[in-house]
């Protein structure tokens, strides 16, 4: 009768632990913002990815073995949600294996909480789906940590494993990026956000030069300075000349009357 009790003491315990236990939101898939215009590109390399904005439709056309690559914009405190669909409009000769992956401003590979990052499908399958829902974006973080940051942010749709005879084929794909968050709750804050220099950098600027009429010209303003090359050379040859005289009258044998 006593360990019935305790056991009947203990689920009521439990039960009371769960009901004062706040309810965790179950992760839903992102929906497309009203009005928001689609897309109808991707990119094929870090530097050509298209860019992309939170709850943007993605619609393109490709073809199976393509790498495609889109980018997006992350603030601290927001979790991102990539969700990826790809349809078969012809018949396939086998099973293939696809992945969706996230990489950071610094090129860094970000892992998935949750979704079907890598699934594969057999060939009978009309269409495959792919998720991916990354970390929350933190506003600072050691440079060991590999931490999601603020910027910009990558993702590339590819396929891992296929028959050599379905390279070429048609696809549909279709990707959509959600965003939720209420901010971040981190003391510190990112000095510039991780976004790539894509563009090509501007000349350092010179010591400036006198103009041709205010330079002074002198008597030995046409030798070479003491540092270049030329000279060196020509005071390396002399003295290897000298060198090789001095070592012949040293070692010349006298001649006999």
């Amino acid at each position: 009768m006593r360990t019935r009790t305790v056991r009947t003491g203990a689920a009521l315990a439990v039960a009371g632990l769960a009901l004062l236990a706040p309810a965790v939101p179950a992760s839903a898939a992102p929906t497309p913002s009203p009005g928001a215009t689609p897309v109808t590109r991707a990119g094929t390399s870090f530097l050509t990815a298209t860019g992309v904005t939170a709850g943007q439709p993605v619609r393109v056309d490709a073809s199976i073995g393509d790498h495609l690559y889109w980018s997006f914009p992350a603030s601290a405190g927001e979790r991102h949600e990539i969700s990826a669909t790809v349809t078969f409009p012809k018949a396939r000769g086998g099973a293939s294996t696809w992945t969706v992956e996230v990489f950071d401003g610094l090129r860094r590979r970000q892992s998935c909480t949750a979704g079907a990052q890598t699934p594969t499908v057999d060939a009978a399958a009309g269409s495959v789906s792919l998720g991916c829902t990354l970390r929350q974006v933190r506003s600072w973080a050691e440079p060991w940590s590999a931490d999601p940051l603020p910027g910009t942010y990558y993702v590339r749709l590819s396929v891992t494993e296929l028959p050599e005879a379905d390279l070429g084929l048609p696809v549909d794909v279709d990707l959509l990026v959600g965003t939720d968050g209420e901010g971040s709750r981190d003391d510190g804050e990112l000095r510039a956000p991780l976004v790539p220099n894509t563009k090509a950098g501007t000349l350092v600027a010179g010591e400036p030069t006198a103009a041709p009429d205010e330079e002074e010209t002198g008597f030995f303003d046409w030798l070479p300075d003491l540092g270049s090359r030329w000279i060196w050379s020509s005071v390396g040859g002399v003295l290897a000349a000298v060198a090789g005289v001095a070592g012949f009258a040293l070692t010349r044998r006298p001649r006999r009357p």
